[in-house]
């Protein structure tokens, strides 16, 4: 069952289902947008100028709060993804970071005469200032 678990964290996770599930969620909310637009502005202005409605150019104003209203949804909407987002993929990282870390290159070695740690590219150990061979750096650094 863990197993199972694992893979569909995996499966849900990867980046193009997560962005065709954003898709999906945006074209929904876009749609609300271009239906408000569509009941409260265009087909009452038609209705006005076609003449089969009794709809008066006060009224089609007054239709702007329910678009508005529409907008402002869609906004809310596209900032609480964009936060949950963040949120999946802080988390997504994470979960790589902890399998796949691989451990950084050293940047020290051992003096082999006082057991001090020196950088790799030193030639003369800082604490006991025995000098070290340039063919022991050259094979370390390779």
């Amino acid at each position: 069952m863990k197993k199972f678990i694992e893979e569909f964290r995996a499966f849900a996770l990867r980046g193009n289902v997560m962005d065709m599930a954003v898709g999906v969620i945006i074209g929904g909310a876009f749609s609300g947008i271009v239906t408000a637009l569509t009941d409260n502005f265009i087909n009452p202005i038609l209705n006005v100028c076609t003449g089969h409605a009794a709809y008066t150019l006060q009224d089609v104003a007054g239709f702007a709060s329910s678009f508005l209203s529409s907008v402002v949804n869609f906004i809310i909407m596209a900032f609480i993804l964009f936060c949950l987002m963040k949120v999946v993929n802080k988390a997504a990282s994470l979960g790589k970071k902890k399998e796949g870390a691989a451990p950084a290159a050293p940047t020290t070695k051992i003096c082999p005469f006082c057991r001090s740690e020196i950088p790799l590219e030193a030639t003369r150990c800082a604490h006991c200032t025995s000098q070290l061979s340039v063919e022991d750096l050259e094979a370390e650094l390779s």
